[in-house]
């Protein structure tokens, strides 16, 4: 296991290559790039990114989910070739700038009963997104989200039955928000975990950066290794639950400090 930041830490305070710049002066080993907009999604942004990350290694690519991700499943024509465009372009450039996952929400749930429990029809939509990803050597890795597709546990495991390549992705943060503990999205994703998005909690309920607050992660970390887990945890909050940037580098090490002692 080792540490990483997500650029997304940094979304309104610096531009995704400037984000890059920084991590990589404060020596933080891994990152998740999260593009945010369209013209994020170009081959010269992605070079752009490249240029930038000066040996850093980029775990795996982030994007908006709103923007396309829902409809790749949905039904009308027009709208689902456009999605399943903007995702080759995507991964296109993910390729371009070393990204090996794609960290995926797909379905949102702005609507009661939005999403199908016919896992034959969802398998065949992720079957096709994982072909468009594969043929970039990006894997597909679902993300347990609270207002996303996978906001329950078992509903990974119903998909990657029928997904053998798909990969999963743990965020504690949202298995808070979605009232289900934790250690229930491990087991639901066990032998299939690609890496982790961690955050710490305060006992007002407020979000903070891995050390800060009052999460075990040592508990999380040794659950993990049990699970078979061996990849990044990578840093995710929001830029205004920290103050400076050397604050990032710290909590990192904090994380590699808890990694090294359940030998990880």
């Amino acid at each position: 296991m080792y540490s990483g930041v997500s650029t997304a830490c940094l979304f309104m305070r610096e531009m995704n290559e400037d984000a890059l710049t920084i991590l990589s002066e404060l020596n933080v080993r891994g990152t998740e790039i999260f593009l945010t907009t369209h013209s994020e999604y170009t081959e010269e942004f992605a070079r752009l990114l490249k240029s930038r990350l000066n040996g850093m290694v980029v775990n795996s690519v982030h994007l908006l989910n709103t923007q396309f991700e829902p409809q790749l499943f949905g039904g009308h024509p027009r709208a689902r070739k456009d999605a399943y465009e903007i995702l080759e372009g995507a991964m296109r450039s993910a390729q371009i700038f070393g990204a090996e996952r794609y960290t995926f929400h797909g379905i949102t749930r702005l609507k009661k009963n939005a999403v199908s429990r016919d896992y034959g029809k969802l398998s065949e939509d992720f079957g096709q997104i994982l072909s468009v990803c594969g043929r970039y050597g990006i894997r597909l890795c679902l993300e347990n989200v609270h207002w996303a597709f996978y906001n329950e546990p078992g509903i990974f495991r119903e998909i990657a039955k029928r997904c053998p390549n798909l990969g999963g992705v743990l965020d504690v943060k949202q298995a808070r928000l979605s009232c289900y503990p934790y250690p229930m999205y491990i087991r639901d994703m066990e032998g299939r975990i690609s890496h982790v998005h961690f955050s710490d909690v305060d006992d007002r309920g407020k979000i903070c950066l891995p050390g800060k607050g009052i999460f075990g992660f040592e508990e999380c970390l040794r659950r993990l290794k049990d699970a078979g887990f061996d990849g990044a945890v990578i840093i995710e909050v929001y830029a205004g639950d920290y103050g400076g940037y050397e604050e990032l580098k710290q909590s990192c090490e904090y994380l590699d400090e808890l990694i090294y002692k359940i030998g990880g």
